[in-house]
């Protein structure tokens, strides 16, 4: 079994989240069995993996294992199929608050807040339960698909003392405990405990040893293939698997700092652990060749290496009709990318700003979920430029969109500033549109899915001036800018789901000859 590692598939996804779902849909297409494994809990784990088009059967969270929870049919769950062990009971809708308050008929006592999901006929999402002082003592989550799952018990000062989580017959089978810090100022988780189907209790201390744990039992035969798309989630648990696997750390970005600088820079800190024990891991993958070719240069690994884009372009768009230039939006920019500091959209703008100057007509959308860090800041930052330089009127913030077909099939060029990428899906996916690329000469991926006057233009890292002046060239050029707009459809070819699918089968033999016996 081919397992791939993250910490769940939230409705806003990463390129990661992306690249993983195209993925196990090329394994199911050459009916190779896989899964993607999630850690942390959430109760819509399922709707947003189906939603994704990933179905049950091929979805293992950490939590539903222990629920014995994997397979469960959606079951319509409203307020009043809640038995609150209470006769008598009234139900007032809160209509503007999306809950219920449920209450005593004699006294009008409060017994429960009842919050549901008006977008989906009233489905509960939880209960908040109170005492015969009017005190809350516990809030009672429900997954989506229908039953409680979790229950959050709270203490006197009104914060959340424990959580246990609730197996299909009814008994409580994880924990966690919430403690206050040596300050007293606030909460810590300070352990989880676990009880398996045999009844035998194990304790951790942190969700990083729990996990450690699960993936243990989900190996408990061995021979299985693990790939660590996040970091941080697994890198050390995968060394110290207790029977034999073949374990793969996948480099999502670049594994230096600064990705210009690939053999003097210090490491990515995400990348760190991974770097400094890579022997003791089966295999990296890489995205692109020149970033395998570094790796090995300064790290000189022992374990196997293996260059697999992360973008699959399917047949389907691949033959696919093509939407000529000119039937385009004229002078559409976009970018598609988080509103995050390693995106630097703000170069971007500034580029638009110039091209806008002697071509009114052009225009940038900005496609993409914001960054919270630092209280929105990067957000904040790129707002200040549009501002600055009097784009108001031209740059748009569309937010993140799971449509993106037919934003690229109405675009003309799409701009990339990154400081740093592992392979970039959002540009490969929009010359496989024909949307024109113009990158910054950027490790790794933007500068070698971009090809230098065939599908798009590469600029010296960190120059947007020259940006703008390529993006003037094929706005200002319509036969050049159709020339490169057939190139990208061409160039796309290079990341075919056969192509793609070649490269994952050489990996899969090796480590099914290395787990042999």
């Amino acid at each position: 079994m081919m397992y791939f590692i993250n910490f769940g598939l939230p409705e806003k996804k990463s390129g990661i989240e992306h690249a993983e779902i195209k993925r196990l849909k090329l394994f199911q297409e050459h009916q190779y069995p896989c899964k993607i494994i999630t850690r942390d809990w959430n109760r819509d784990l399922h709707e947003t993996a189906n939603n994704s088009g990933v179905d049950d059967d091929h979805l293992l969270g950490m939590f539903d294992f222990f629920q014995n929870r994997q397979n469960e049919e959606y079951k319509k769950l409203i307020t009043e199929d809640i038995d609150f062990g209470l006769k008598r009971l009234n139900y007032f809708d809160e209509k503007k608050n999306n809950r219920y308050l449920v209450t005593r008929q004699e006294d009008d006592q409060l017994v429960a807040r009842v919050n549901y999901d008006a977008k989906r006929a009233k489905q509960v999402v939880s209960t908040e339960l109170f005492d015969g002082y009017g005190n809350l003592y516990r809030v009672d989550v429900y997954d989506s698909r229908g039953f409680k799952t979790m229950m959050q018990w709270y203490t006197p000062d009104n914060n959340i003392g424990n959580e246990e989580w609730i197996s299909k017959d009814g008994h409580i089978v994880l924990r966690t405990y919430n403690k206050k810090t040596v300050t007293g100022n606030s909460l810590k988780k300070t352990g989880w405990w676990v009880k398996d189907t045999n009844e035998k209790v194990y304790t951790f201390d942190t969700i990083d040893e729990l996990f450690e744990h699960f993936l243990n039992l989900v190996n408990a035969k061995g021979k299985n293939i693990f790939i660590l798309d996040r970091s941080l989630l697994a890198d050390a648990a995968l060394t110290r698997l207790k029977r034999k696997a073949f374990t793969v750390m996948h480099l999502h970005n670049a594994q230096t700092g600064d990705s210009q600088k690939p053999m003097t820079s210090v490491m990515n800190n995400n990348y760190e652990y991974s770097l400094v024990n890579v022997d003791k891991y089966s295999a990296v993958i890489s995205a692109t060749q020149k970033q395998t070719d570094d790796v090995i240069k300064r790290f000189q690994p022992k374990c196997k290496m293996y260059t697999i884009p992360v973008g699959i372009v399917s047949d389907n768009i691949l033959n696919s009709d093509r939407v000529p230039m000119i039937n385009r939006k004229s002078g559409k920019i976009i970018a598609v990318a988080r509103i995050a500091f390693e995106k630097r959209l703000d170069d971007l703008v500034r580029a638009v700003k110039l091209v806008h100057d002697k071509m009114p007509k052009v225009s940038l959308d900005l496609y993409g979920y914001d960054d919270s860090t630092n209280n929105f800041a990067e957000r904040k930052k790129v707002e200040q430029v549009i501002k600055e330089v009097g784009l108001e009127n031209v740059v748009t913030f569309k937010g993140y969109t799971s449509d993106i077909e037919s934003v690229e099939n109405q675009a003309q060029i799409f701009g990339l500033t990154s400081r740093m990428e592992g392979f970039n899906l959002a540009i490969m996916e929009a010359i496989s549109h024909g949307v024109v690329g113009v990158t910054y000469n950027v490790n790794y991926g933007p500068n070698d899915i971009i090809q230098n006057g065939e599908n798009g233009y590469i600029v010296d890292y960190g120059d947007y001036k020259e940006m703008a002046r390529r993006m003037l060239e094929l706005l200002q050029d319509e036969s050049l800018l159709q020339k490169l707009s057939t190139g990208a459809y061409d160039s796309a070819s290079r990341y075919s789901s056969s192509n793609v699918w070649k490269a994952w089968k050489n990996l899969i033999d090796d480590a099914n000859e290395e787990l042999k016996g």
